[in-house]
């Protein structure tokens, strides 16, 4: 049996301005800081350590990675990072608010470009400022590989080879792997793994800055997996983050998602 963690980032500028965020370069909040100081914390405290780090190519991620290995006494720790674990792409509404986005487009129809499998949001054009093909970071990308919209399904495909090439060859030979990512990076993990249904994955939610640990057997089929904090900090996490999706039925803990088959 082995271990995985997987870490959404702590709160972002973007989150505590409740903007859609994607693959914007928003840095953590004070809030966020304090999250991941946290996370780091109750990773050493139950004597994690850790032989390969990743993260994506966006500073709240690697923010929150180089604060957890700080707080575990890892610094020394290199982090590999990786433009396939970036956030989903939101296209077009990368930047604005959600709540006046919703108001524009109906809470439904936005809902559905949030949460939904294979639903993209309007994309992003070329011309705009936003795009990341005029980012320094991304100069060495192919522009087929740059989206202008993902849904989570492209999410997921995007990932996919980097988890099969990459990531899951060092689980399999004993490293001790942590993984510094965003909501809709691990939720795409999370279906690949579970083998959670298309329709279900609309209901998980991942709270930010809490590890959340799968033990894995020989053939990285999950055994099991928990968020490593006080139960209720956990339930108060997911309920922040349902309530933000106008989603209100919380009432199995967040872990508790259902498998397909």
């Amino acid at each position: 049996m082995t271990s995985l963690v997987l870490l959404r980032h702590g709160e972002s500028i973007y989150n505590q301005e409740n903007r859609f965020t994607g693959w914007a370069d928003a840095d953590l909040s004070e809030k966020g800081i304090q999250e991941a100081k946290q996370a780091g914390k109750i990773l050493k405290k139950v004597g994690y350590s850790f032989n390969a780090a990743f993260a994506s190519v966006l500073k709240r991620a690697i923010r929150t990675l180089w604060i957890v290995k700080d707080e575990m006494d890892l610094m020394w720790l290199p982090v590999t990072i990786s433009w396939r674990l970036n956030e989903r792409h939101y296209g077009a509404l990368q930047g604005l608010n959600k709540t006046e986005t919703a108001a524009k487009y109906g809470e439904a129809k936005v809902l559905k470009w949030r949460r939904s499998f294979d639903i993209r949001p309007p994309k992003l054009k070329k011309t705009d400022q936003r795009y990341a093909g005029n980012n320094p970071m991304y100069k060495d990308l192919d522009s087929k590989d740059i989206p202008l919209t993902e849904s989570l399904k492209d999410t997921m495909e995007r990932i996919l080879p980097y988890w099969h090439g990459v990531i899951a060859p060092l689980i399999l030979s004993d490293q001790r792997v942590i993984i510094a990512a965003h909501g809709n990076t691990i939720r795409a993990l999370i279906k690949y793994l579970d083998s959670v249904s298309d329709f279900d994955i609309m209901d998980i939610d991942i709270p930010m800055g809490i590890p959340l640990i799968y033990e894995l057997d020989e053939s990285l089929k999950p055994i099991q997996h928990y968020y490593l904090d006080d139960p209720g900090k956990i339930k108060q996490a997911t309920r922040k983050m349902a309530l933000q999706e106008k989603r209100y039925d919380i009432s199995l803990p967040p872990i508790q998602w259902r498998r397909s088959g």
